[in-house]
């Protein structure tokens, strides 16, 4: 960004000189990515009262700043546009050149370290990470990230940092999941995509929700309440608590300083991979939903965008107990509208915190977008439990998703999972009137599932993948035909009530 001043303009009143001024927001530089197809907000700060034009793509906007100086002006709607052009942005005898400016789909990614999780550290452990990252020469892919602290009240603007053209050497910064789901978008769409990272390692979901978005359930009013009085250790004993190591950790804190200066730029959705720090150690995860609920419908009024599309993560295996209650927590957000959940629980079982396979990840998330946003006819979700049937000493299970049949799927590589025909299927049991799981056989009936127990003759509820993590020899398989794997389900979760006692601080 070129800051050009032609003439300085100086006016004299009394014994007072007014330079002419005017910045843009820093999320306007270089090599940015505009939303196509939408008013497109740009904003920023001039001198109280002065008139500020925007020119950019044959349009010629205006827009005069208030008595504090803020300014704010809409671009009509553009096509996508893989062309380089510069934003002009004047106000007297100033001028303000942005170049490189792309026109296309821009997504909002946040979420804490395994979003975070770099490109470089995708090559570094993986063969076809490297195989990506070494042929990442996609000049029409930006990534903006946003690197600024927490704050205790929304802050105006960030203080630095800058758009990224992807090549070989640049994209090993880029966030790993957001690089492949943006380079699939990009591959299949054919347009520009941008996007902007707020991610911050180690962080619980609470600070990236804006505090007015903390409403409408207990929990809730509660954790705002609690986070305005600063009661660290209050939050930590609360049902639906969680560790607060500092500031950082509470409800807004990472929203007002990373998301409300970016706040409305025009974007077409957001990607979210988070959790982990709302079930560690001591951490409760009941009530993880409403959060998340909360942080799509905050992000939502931020960006004013309603039905602002918002597609995440659930989380994969790892040994801690109350991973088992996050994913379901998780699963249970998929009833708010227009959202989606990659499922990977069958991606590592290693017990590793950042599991490399973000490949899978960035590409499974993609799949929601194509499907449900740009219209392919293609599969885009795993089978999602949907209900059951008692028959004496079986249950029945159906699922959404399973419309051309489930399979016991085998992982021969990444993006390759194969139809395991002669396999079994692991991870299911069944409860009876005793309130003890017992290991069932699942067997595959076209769409359904036919579990039984030789343990449980009286059974009342099934469970499959309700655990923290498994064996290599035991790995959770179930796929419908597409090859997406199914999320973990109980179909009676009172017979399965968390226990804070088993996940300890300490």
């Amino acid at each position: 960004m070129k800051h050009l001043v032609l003439l300085i303009g100086v006016l004299f009143t009394g014994s007072t000189w007014v330079i002419s001024a005017v910045t843009p927001a820093k999320i306007f530089s270089d090599h940015m990515v505009l939303q196509r197809d939408v008013a497109v907000p740009i904003w920023g700060k001039a001198n109280a009262g002065a008139f500020v034009t925007v020119s950019f793509a044959g349009q010629l906007v205006k827009a005069k700043a208030d008595k504090e100086g803020r300014w704010k002006l809409k671009l009509e709607p553009m096509k996508a546009s893989s062309k380089g052009r510069s934003l002009i942005i004047t106000s007297g005898d100033e001028r303000i050149l942005i170049e490189d400016v792309l026109i296309g789909d821009v997504w909002f990614a946040g979420g804490q370290s395994n979003m975070d999780f770099k490109v470089k550290g995708l090559a570094h452990r993986l063969s076809e990470g490297k195989e990506l990252a070494d042929s990442a020469n996609y000049p029409a892919i930006r990534h903006r990230k946003v690197n600024e602290r927490n704050a205790a009240l929304p802050q105006s603007d960030l203080t630095g940092g800058n758009w990224v053209i992807c090549t070989p050497k640049n994209v090993h910064g880029f966030s790993g999941v957001a690089f492949v789901f943006s380079r699939r978008l990009h591959l299949e769409l054919k347009v520009p995509i941008g996007v902007i990272d707020c991610a911050w390692g180690g962080t619980p979901i609470e600070p990236y929700v804006p505090v007015e978005a903390f409403k409408g359930h207990p929990t809730l009013v509660k954790l705002a309440a609690l986070a305005k009085a600063g009661d660290f250790e209050a939050i930590k004993k609360m049902p639906g608590g969680t560790f607060v190591r500092s500031p950082a950790w509470l409800v807004g804190a990472i929203y007002n300083g990373r998301i409300a200066p970016v706040a409305p730029y025009g974007i077409c959705g957001a990607i979210w991979y988070q959790a982990e720090s709302n079930c560690g150690k001591g951490e409760d995860p009941r009530d993880y939903a409403h959060k998340q609920r909360a942080l799509i419908k905050g992000w939502r009024k931020a960006f004013n965008h309603k039905d602002l599309p918002f597609y995440y993560v659930q989380l994969p295996q790892w040994k801690s107990y109350a991973w088992t209650y996050a994913r379901q927590e998780q699963l249970a957000a998929m009833n708010v509208p227009h959202t989606g959940m990659a499922v990977t629980i069958d991606l590592d079982n290693a017990n590793d915190i950042h599991p490399p396979n973000k490949i899978e990840v960035g590409e499974r998330l993609a799949l929601w977008p194509l499907a449900k946003l740009y219209g392919q006819k293609k599969a885009f979700c795993g089978p999602i439990y949907k209900n059951v049937k008692i028959q004496d000493s079986r249950i029945i299970v159906y699922f959404n998703h399973a419309e051309q049949g489930l399979m016991t799927g085998r992982i021969e590589g990444i993006g390759k999972i194969v139809e395991d025909k002669n396999g079994t299927l692991n991870g299911f049991e069944l409860v009876g009137t005793d309130g003890q799981w017992h290991p069932a056989i699942a067997k595959i009936k076209g769409q359904a599932l036919v579990v039984s127990s030789p343990q449980v003759k009286q059974p009342v509820a099934v469970r499959y993948a309700c655990h923290p993590d498994t064996t290599r020899d035991c790995q959770w398989n179930l796929y419908n035909m597409a090859g997406l794997p199914a999320s973990p389900f109980c179909s009676d979760w009172n017979r399965m009530p968390y226990d804070p006692k088993l996940n300890p601080m300490h």
